[in-house]
């Protein structure tokens, strides 16, 4: 055998490897910021403060009330005050608002979910001017239009009701709460409705299966504000309210106020107890609160 036909060595073309060095991760130093922390203290002191001063004087005897310092932690804290508020229709009154604010939250959440949803998806002139419409109630005080609600509850014979506290109050929530859940319904993405729509999904299925799970941060802020609203509403029971079966919290709070005095200590636990259930709700919903204000369903 020649040597020409002999197989030649083949020439490897690698070259070694070389070795991947870890790249140095960046530290970035945060720099003090003595100012941001002396408003965040002055802030938590303006919060703070009047709580405590609220709940030290609810523990404090009725005759001790005006002499102390409100400061000053209660030498004999008692809890008659509470006691008192408990067996002075506090019950009664607890389960009237928490009834309305309940409805409140249902009535809204039924009629604005899809109504955001409407004017989000419908891009035609009339959902645009109904939605703009629709949005002139948040200019709309609700002292201007006492009167004319008045009328139009005594002609429906709803006068002395809770329904008369609840439908006004779902009315005058509803504009801000539109507002909110239209720029929730805006961030979702324009291929998320086009997947679904050519798996052939309704316009119903959409709103079930696409937007509702994806505005849970939206949702969650219109029940807290509509919740708040209603909880805190003391206008509209005052005026279409009248007897003690309607009455809620807020009227409650005149059961210590009579012609000769006011029983401060009685009041101000009253004020406590009554914060506590809307304040509980709070701590249900603040995640989803946060996350619906960081982004698309808290993602």
């Amino acid at each position: 055998m020649s040597h020409d036909t002999l197989p030649r060595p083949v020439k490897t073309t690698e070259e070694p490897v070389e070795e991947q060095r870890p790249r140095r991760r960046r530290h970035w130093t945060r720099r003090p910021n003595p100012l941001a922390g002396l408003g965040s203290l002055l802030w938590l002191a303006v919060v703070i403060v009047p709580i405590y001063a609220m709940i030290s004087a609810s523990l404090t005897r009725q005759d001790k009330a005006l002499g102390n310092n409100a400061l000053k932690p209660p030498t004999d804290p008692t809890l008659a005050n509470y006691n008192t508020v408990l067996h002075n229709g506090f019950g009664h009154f607890l389960a009237n608002t928490a009834l309305v604010a309940a409805a409140v939250v249902c009535i809204v959440l039924v009629l604005c979910v899809p109504l955001a949803y409407v004017a989000v998806r419908t891009r035609t002139v009339w959902s645009s001017a109904a939605f703009r419409l629709f949005l002139l109630g948040v200019a709309i005080p609700a002292q201007a239009v006492v009167v004319p609600l008045y009328l139009m509850i005594a002609k429906l014979n709803l006068y002395d009701s809770l329904l008369a506290v609840i439908l006004p109050t779902a009315a005058f929530a509803m504009p801000v709460s539109v507002l909110v859940l239209t720029g929730t319904l805006r961030d979702i993405s324009e291929d998320l409705y086009e997947a679904m729509a050519l798996d052939g999904a309704s316009a119903t299925r959409m709103l079930f299966q696409l937007v509702i799970p994806l505005t849970k941060g939206g949702i969650s802020t219109v029940v807290i504000y509509t919740a708040l609203q209603a909880w805190n509403g003391f206008l509209f029971p005052l005026i279409f309210t009248q007897s003690d079966g309607p009455r809620v919290l807020t009227l409650g709070l005149f059961n210590y106020v009579s012609q000769f005095g006011v029983n401060i200590p009685a009041l101000l636990a009253s004020v406590v107890l009554s914060g506590i259930p809307i304040f509980a709700v709070y701590l249900v919903a603040r995640r989803a609160l946060v996350g619906g204000l960081m982004g698309v369903g808290g993602k």
